[in-house]
C-alpha cells in the first residue's frame, strides 16, 4: 500500500465515474494494471478503478464522488492499495424518486456494469465507457437513461444499500440481480406503486407506472413560491367548488395548466402541497417512464392513471417534454393529447403538467382548449435561499456558529433540489467529523465543506470552470487589468442596487484580448473565484455544428443555463472562432448564423439578466465588430505580456513547491527573460526539474545551472510581430 495526497482529477472524462489516476510508476510499485481495482482509505473506506496519468508520483488524482465517498477534502492523505473484486450475486440501491420510478432494474445494471461498488458509497449513472466491459454497448445505455428521466440522468447519484457478497468492493456482471431498496429486482416484473384510486381500481398492471406520491408538504414552506401558489389555489377552488360560477359567466369549468422552471426548483413538490391544500387528490404520472413503452402501451398506461383518479382530483404529469417533445413527436402524440382532452372535460377533474424544458414542449398541447394556463416558478434569490435553508435545516441540530446568510451568499444558481443535496452532504460530512459524539451538530464548516462537491443541477460538469481556490489576490501586478475586471464583471452582479439607484445599466460584457500563454484564462479563473460564480467556460469551436441550426440552439442553451444559474458568468474563450467577421467564412453561412444567434442572446427582446459575457481572444481583429459596440462585450481589456516584475511574480508562484538551490536568484533571471509569456515562465521552471531528474532520480533541489539548461530548451513564444500589432490595437482602441 502507498500513501498519496488526493487531488482532484481536472479531466471532466473522469468527472463521477469513480475512477482514480495514478502515476505509472506508483502503479508498477503496486502491481497493477490499466483498469485494475484498488482500496481507498480515508476517513472511511471506498474502491474504484485505477488509470494511468501525468500526475506527479505523490498525487492520485479522484473525481469529485470518489473524493466525497472517502469523507475527505482536496489534498488530504488516502491510502492506496490492490484489492480483490468479486462478482456481485445481488445489489440493491437508493436514489431519488424520479429515478426509483423511472429506471427499470435492467436498465440500471446496464449503467452500473464495470464499476466497482462498495456499500454506503454513492454512484453515478453515467456508463463507464473510459474503458467498458466487453460486450456493453454504452450508446444504448445512455439512450435509455436520457430517455427514462431527461437529462438529469448525467447528475443522478445512486447509494449502494446492500450488496452479495458483502464483505468487500463488488462488481456487476451480467447475472447479477440489481434492484432499488424497494424490492424491485432485475427480471421481475415492476410492482404496482401505491397511488390512491377510485373505488374501482384500476389492475395494478396497468398503473405500475404511476409514481408514488409524496407526502405534500404545507403550503406556507413553499419559500418564494406564495404567490404562485396562490394563484394555483384559486384556480383549482373555482374548478372543483364553483364550477357553476364559471359556466355563469361564460367559462368553462375546466383546469389545465402548465407549471415550468428550472430543474430542481420543486414544481412537483409544489403541485402537491397546492393540490393537498385544495382538498384534492393526486395522481402522479412521471411521462419518462410511459414515454420508452410502445404505442398502445403508453396509451394504455395513461387511461389508466386518468380512471384511477376520484373527483376532485389532480393528474400530475411531470417532464411532459419527454412524452410530448416539439421536435419529432411520436405517433402516440395524438392519442395522448385525445386522452388528455376528454380528461380535463370531465367533471372534478384538473390537469396540471410540469416542463423544465417548455419551449421543447409539442405546441400542440398549449392550445386554448388544453393546458392553456401557465405559471412559472422563478429561480431562489439569495433572500429565497436563505428562507429555503432555514425550513430544510429547521429539525437539523445546528452549531451556534452556523450563518445560513452567508451559505446561501455562496450558493448562486442554487435551486431547492440543490440545497437538499447540501443537507445531506454536510450531514455526512458532520456524522465523519463527529463519530463517537453523544449529540452530533451540523457546523458551519460542514455546510461550507458541501460547497465543493455539490454542484448546481443547472450546472453541467462538463462546461464548468474550476478556479482551484484562485481569487484575483493570487494574479501578481496586473493592478489596471484586475480593476477593470472587477468593475465590468464583479459589480453588475454584486452591487445591482447601485446601477439602479444611479440609472445606469450595467456593462453586459467585456472581451480580454493579448498575446498567447499570458493568462488571459487564469484571469478568468481568478475572476470567479473572487465573485463566487457560477462560471460555463466554452470553447468558441465547441459551439460550431455541421447540422443547420444546431450551432444556434447550442448558443441558446448555453445562455438559458446561465439565467438559470444567475448569477453566472459565460466564458467564451477563443471567442474569435465563434463570431468572426461576417461575410468571410467559406462555411455555407454557419459562422454567420452563430453571430447573430449570439447577438440576439446579448441584448434581443428577453433581457439578460445577472449573466456577464466574458470573452478571450488574441486575435481581436478578426471578431466581428458588431459584438464589440455598447451593450454587448463592450469592455475591451488588454492583457499585456508580463514585464520583469511581474515575471518574477509568475517564476515564484510556479517554483512554490520546488526546493531551489542558494545559487538561484529568480529576480535576477525574471530580468534576463525579456519576451517570455507566463506559460514560458512555468514551462521553464517545470524543464529544470526535469533536468535535475536526468542527472539523477534522487535529486533534492533544482540549482542555478539547471535553470541555465532548461533555457536553452525553452524558447519565449512571444512574436514580435504580434505583438507589436496588438499594442497597435489597444492604442488605437484607447484613441
Amino acid at each position: 500500500m502507498i500513501t498519496l495526497t488526493a487531488r482532484l482529477s481536472p479531466s471532466a472524462l473522469d468527472t463521477r465515474r469513480g475512477v482514480v489516476r495514478l502515476h505509472p510508476e506508483v502503479l508498477d510499485a503496486l502491481g497493477l494494471r490499466a483498469w485494475d481495482a484498488v482500496r481507498l482509505t480515508g476517513a472511511r473506506v471506498s474502491a474504484a478503478l485505477a488509470a494511468a496519468s501525468d500526475a506527479a508520483p505523490g498525487v492520485v488524482l479522484v473525481d469529485d464522488v470518489t473524493l466525497s465517498n472517502l469523507g475527505v477534502a482536496e489534498g488530504a492523505e488516502v491510502v492506496v492499495a490492490p484489492v480483490e473484486v468479486s462478482a456481485a450475486r445481488s445489489v440493491t440501491v437508493a436514489g431519488s424518486r424520479l429515478a426509483a420510478t423511472s429506471l427499470t432494474p435492467e436498465t440500471l445494471r446496464m449503467a452500473l456494469t464495470g464499476k466497482v461498488l462498495t456499500v454506503g458509497d454513492a454512484v453515478s449513472l453515467l456508463p463507464q465507457d473510459l474503458a467498458p466491459p466487453p460486450g456493453v454497448d454504452v450508446s444504448v445505455t445512455r439512450r435509455k437513461l436520457s430517455n427514462a428521466i431527461g437529462m438529469t440522468w448525467t447528475n443522478e447519484l445512486l447509494t449502494i444499500t446492500s450488496a452479495e457478497p458483502a464483505d468487500g468492493p463488488v462488481a456487476v456482471q451480467p447475472s447479477t440481480v440489481v434492484g432499488w431498496r424497494d424490492g424491485a429486482r432485475t427480471g421481475d416484473a415492476p410492482p404496482p406503486a401505491p397511488v390512491e384510486r377510485a373505488a374501482t381500481p384500476a389492475p395494478a398492471a396497468d398503473v405500475a407506472d404511476v409514481a408514488p406520491v409524496a407526502e405534500a408538504v404545507p403550503v406556507a414552506d413553499l419559500v418564494g413560491q406564495q404567490d404562485a401558489a396562490r394563484r394555483l389555489g384559486e384556480w383549482l377552488d373555482l374548478t372543483f367548488s364553483h364550477p357553476e360560477l364559471l359556466t355563469r359567466l361564460g367559462a368553462a369549468p375546466r383546469l389545465a395548466a402548465l407549471v415550468s422552471g428550472p430543474e430542481g426548483v420543486g414544481k412537483a413538490t409544489f403541485v402537491r402541497s397546492v393540490a393537498h391544500q385544495a382538498g384534492a387528490t393526486v395522481v402522479e404520472l412521471a411521462a419518462p417512464s410511459i414515454a420508452v413503452l410502445e404505442a398502445n402501451a403508453t396509451a394504455e398506461r395513461l387511461a389508466s392513471a386518468i380512471a384511477s383518479a376520484s373527483a376532485p382530483a389532480v393528474l400530475l404529469l411531470t417532464d411532459v417534454e419527454a412524452l410530448l417533445p416539439a421536435n419529432d413527436p411520436p405517433p402516440v402524440a395524438t392519442v395522448v393529447l385525445d386522452a388528455l382532452r376528454a380528461a380535463t372535460a370531465r367533471e372534478g377533474f384538473a390537469l396540471v403538467v410540469t416542463s423544465a424544458h417548455p419551449e421543447a414542449v409539442d405546441p400542440r398541447l398549449r392550445v386554448p382548449e388544453l393546458v392553456d394556463r401557465e405559471l412559472v416558478l422563478p429561480l431562489p434569490d439569495g433572500v429565497v435561499r436563505t428562507d429555503l435553508l432555514r425550513v430544510l435545516l429547521r429539525d437539523v441540530p445546528l452549531e451556534s456558529d452556523v450563518d445560513l446568510g452567508a451559505i446561501a451568499d455562496r450558493t448562486p444558481g442554487f435551486v431547492a433540489a440543490d440545497l437538499v443535496a447540501l443537507r445531506r452532504e454536510a450531514a455526512v460530512r458532520s456524522a465523519l467529523r463527529q463519530r463517537d459524539a453523544a449529540e452530533p451538530h451540523v457546523a458551519q464548516q460542514d455546510l461550507v465543506g458541501a460547497l465543493d462537491t455539490v454542484r448546481p443541477i443547472s450546472m453541467s460538469t462538463s462546461d464548468t470552470l474550476r478556479t482551484g481556490g484562485l481569487t484575483l489576490d493570487d494574479v501578481g501586478d496586473m493592478v489596471e487589468v484586475k480593476q477593470a475586471l472587477t468593475e465590468a464583471a464583479l459589480w453588475p452582479l454584486q452591487y445591482p442596487d447601485s446601477f439602479a439607484r444611479l440609472g445606469v445599466a450595467p456593462p453586459r460584457g467585456l472581451l480580454l484580448y493579448g498575446p498567447p500563454g499570458c493568462g488571459k484564462t487564469f484571469l478568468v479563473r481568478a475572476l470567479a473565484g473572487s465573485g463566487r460564480l457560477n462560471v460555463l467556460s466554452v470553447k468558441g469551436a465547441e459551439l460550431m455544428d455541421k447540422f443547420v441550426g444546431e450551432s444556434e440552439r447550442a448558443v441558446r442553451e448555453l445562455f438559458r443555463r446561465a439565467a438559470e444559474a444567475a448569477p453566472a458568468l459565460v466564458f467564451l474563450d477563443e471567442v474569435d472562432a465563434l463570431a468572426p467577421r461576417r461575410g468571410q467564412s467559406a462555411d455555407s453561412g454557419v459562422a454567420d448564423r452563430v453571430v447573430a444567434a449570439l447577438l440576439t442572446e446579448l441584448d434581443g427582446v428577453e433581457p439578460l439578466r445577472d449573466v456577464v459575457v466574458l470573452g478571450a481572444t488574441n486575435r481581436p481583429e478578426l471578431v466581428d465588430p458588431a459584438l464589440l459596440r455598447p451593450g454587448r462585450l463592450e469592455r475591451l481589456v488588454y492583457v499585456p505580456p508580463p514585464d520583469a516584475d511581474a515575471r518574477g511574480e509568475i517564476l515564484r508562484a510556479a517554483a512554490r513547491n520546488t526546493p531551489l538551490g542558494e545559487d538561484v536568484d529568480l529576480t535576477a533571471l525574471a530580468a534576463e527573460l525579456d519576451g517570455y509569456s507566463a506559460a514560458d515562465c512555468a514551462a521553464l521552471v517545470r524543464e529544470a526539474a526535469l533536468t535535475a531528474m536526468r542527472e539523477s532520480l534522487a535529486a533534492v533541489e533544482v540549482t542555478g545551472a539547471h535553470l541555465a539548461a532548461a533555457r536553452a530548451a525553452v524558447r519565449p513564444s512571444l512574436d514580435p510581430a504580434q505583438l507589436a500589432a496588438l499594442a497597435a490595437y489597444a492604442e488605437s482602441r484607447a484613441t
